[in-house]
């Protein structure tokens, strides 16, 4: 595997330096500065290598590998009429990544919302601080905060009631912090969503369910992948995260058949996976070692973490990121076992991107005072750090193994 580190920008707290020496060869990085729909030029991509690659002539090397994400406009994932002139300019910018070198490029269709959680700050037993979803807390956003119209029939009746008491006994200020949590901006953003105008960009698919979006997923595929393909670009789509409908939106990218019926939509190798053990792994019922076996040829970047669902099996928190529920062995095997194949068989890609994925705050970067490093919430140098030392030792102990 090519081991990286995703990179915010010029204004991320974890600088290159700090993802060269965790031993990365590889930066994942988007142009967040560009509102989602515009082309992506040229000239700013370019922009951007260079800033990577400032160094390279005196430290070890670092290059862009991967683009996560270039986000899908909202007006395609409803399938309006103006979703042709994103999906034109959706093309031209993977038409401008190419002219540029970068070859794999990560996007996502969750509606309105990027991932979800509650809590951005759960200690850990040791002290360290994880992020966390709680069904229930999730329940009072929806019903007590938002106030979505019918909200009620999503959640059971004791999840109802429960919420509702511990709503009633929240201070203003966690009232707030909840708020704020669950409104939180795509990854890479600061700035939340505005509680006045949210309800709104949630009625917007007040008429589109599970079909509908799949639908208009299969289009947008359909569209975006022959053209990637000749470019030589695979796109890889990132999975819902958590897999599981959320204020009323469908999501479609949760299941290994949500993610069987996308590859069969298009069956071109660049119609391919952003394979998230963290995302995939929150329900019980995906198989990720075998969904790695399966999906094997359309794997083309890999997010390595593992959650732990709790005694409520709709809660879950990011665990280290060997202890979870994840069989982190089985998967990085799989991995391996298809990379051998990859190489055998003469291909290019015989090397897939991975990057270690919501690591704990811990260490420096929970000091406190004038020292306090500030981070986007999963994205601390260390906890990254830490997981990234974990897998690349099991990964060098299954490629021993699998050689003898």
């Amino acid at each position: 595997m090519i081991h990286t580190m995703r990179w915010f920008g010029p204004n991320d707290p974890v600088s290159l330096m700090h993802i060269r020496q965790a031993g990365c060869t590889g930066v994942v990085s988007a142009l967040h500065q560009i509102p989602v729909g515009e082309i992506w030029s040229v000239e700013a991509i370019k922009e951007r290598i260079n800033i990577i690659e400032k160094e390279n002539n005196r430290y070890s090397e670092l290059k862009w590998l991967v683009v996560e994400s270039l986000p899908v406009h909202e007006d395609i994932k409803k399938g309006l009429p103006s979703r042709e002139y994103f999906i034109e300019n959706y093309k031209q910018s993977l038409q401008n990544l190419a002219k540029c070198g970068i070859k794999i490029v990560c996007y996502n269709f969750m509606p309105v919302l990027d991932w979800s959680r509650t809590n951005l700050n759960y200690e850990m037993p040791d002290g360290s601080k994880a992020l966390r979803f709680v069904w229930e807390d999730f329940a009072i956003f929806d019903l007590f905060i938002l106030k979505r119209p019918n909200a009620e029939k999503d959640y059971e009746p004791d999840v109802r009631e429960s919420a509702r008491i511990k709503f009633e006994q929240m201070t203003p200020e966690a009232i707030e912090t909840l708020k704020n949590t669950a409104l939180l901006g795509l990854p890479g953003s600061e700035e939340a969503f505005n509680l006045n105008t949210f309800q709104g960009l949630l009625d917007n698919y007040a008429n589109i369910g599970d079909a509908e979006l799949r639908n208009n997923l299969y289009y947008f595929v359909k569209q975006i992948t022959p053209f990637a393909q000749n470019l030589g670009i695979n796109l890889c789509i990132h999975p819902d995260d958590p897999p599981q409908p959320l204020l009323g939106l469908p999501r479609v990218v949760s299941t290994e058949n949500d993610l069987e019926q996308l590859m069969n939509a298009c069956d071109l190798r660049a119609n391919g996976i952003t394979f998230c053990t963290g995302s995939l792994g929150v329900r019980a019922d995906n198989d990720l070692a075998k969904m790695v076996k399966k999906f094997a040829n359309r794997i083309h970047f890999l997010h390595l973490r593992t959650t732990k669902r709790e005694e409520n099996p709709k809660n879950f928190h990011e665990a280290a990121h060997l202890n979870g529920d994840v069989d982190m062995y089985e998967v990085v095997k799989a991995v391996i076992e298809e990379q051998n194949r990859r190489k055998a068989a003469g291909q290019s890609d015989n090397q897939i991107p991975m990057r270690p994925d919501h690591g704990h705050q811990m260490l420096d970067d929970l000091q406190e005072g004038i020292t306090k490093r500030k981070t986007y919430p999963g994205y601390s140098a260390i906890g990254r750090l830490k997981g990234l030392a974990e897998i690349r030792g099991l990964q060098m102990a299954i490629e021993r193994n699998l050689s003898e």
